[in-house]
């Protein structure tokens, strides 16, 4: 089995619909696909309607924390979307997504950059907007040549010259939420510190000891040192490792099924979730 659990649709900032998300995955020859937009649900039905036959979706969420000062994202699988704690936070989070780039839109203005925010709303096609679409915004302005370009310190990294912070949920309580709503966490990239700063390890430890289920190790952020590094520290915690593409379509320059989770550790996903449970394609629309 082929199993890729991280890839985005433009439900949040993927370039792919849901259902031209789940055919590219067939496509790509993957028995399994997980859905996880930034701090929404809003592709479920498309991607479920247009589900080929042979590929099996999980759905889930990537859902913004931070601890510390420090921004972390949590992979939630297998969660009840309507769960009312776990839906009100996601709206808390998603609703300050709008204010949020529209102050990253006034600071590059007063860097000299023509950036609007019709443009980037428009890059956004109505999805949960976020620094990925800002980015886009000054590659289509040839600030940057690409989006990986647009996260560092001279632009939207963190602590960057245009970076605004957002309301993001503490993981621990992001942990006891999605526990509470019948899902699985894993911790997305815990070591992509291109991205900007990292937690340290005794804070993972401490999230595992609250119930935190697994990392993610394999991902295009991290060298095979640090992939090396955190499985062994998985196996210390007892946490289960996953890998994923973290698929953004055209926005990024992995592809789906570059990396891959062990078909054990996805059924181990699977056994522990109660809060909703992956979906068999039955040929699409």
């Amino acid at each position: 089995m082929r199993i890729d659990l991280h890839a985005h649709s433009t439900a949040s900032d993927g370039t792919d619909t849901p259902a031209e998300l789940v055919r590219h995955a067939a496509e790509a020859g993957l028995d399994v696909v997980a859905l996880t937009d930034h701090d929404t649900t809003r592709g479920y039905a498309e991607a479920i309607a247009a589900l080929p036959e042979g590929l099996t979706l999980v759905t889930g969420a990537e859902l913004s924390c931070r601890v510390d000062g420090i921004s972390m994202h949590l992979l939630a699988y297998l969660f009840d979307p309507e769960e009312p704690a776990l839906l009100a936070e996601r709206e808390l989070v998603r609703d300050d997504r709008v204010p949020r780039a529209k102050g990253m839109v006034a600071k590059l203005n007063a860097l000299g950059v023509p950036v609007t925010w019709e443009q980037v709303s428009r890059i956004a096609a109505g999805g949960s907007v976020g620094r990925p679409h800002v980015a886009s915004a000054l590659v289509e302005l040839g600030v940057v040549p690409s989006v990986d370009e647009a996260f560092t310190k001279d632009w939207l990294a963190d602590g960057g010259r245009a970076h605004v912070e957002k309301h993001e949920t503490d993981p621990f309580e992001a942990v006891r939420l999605v526990k509470a709503a019948g899902g699985v966490t894993v911790f997305a990239h815990p070591a992509a510190s291109k991205r900007g700063r990292t937690v340290p390890e005794s804070t993972i430890a401490e999230l595992a000891a609250a119930g935190l289920d697994g990392i993610e190790v394999d991902h295009m952020d991290h060298d095979p040192g640090t992939r090396a590094r955190l499985r062994g520290l998985a196996q210390e915690l007892g946490l289960l490792t996953t890998g994923s593409s973290d698929y953004h379509g055209s926005r990024k320059t992995c592809v789906l099924g570059e990396y891959t989770t062990d078909p054990e550790v996805y059924g181990e996903i699977t056994r522990r979730a109660t809060g909703a449970f992956p979906v068999p394609g039955t040929g699409g629309v």
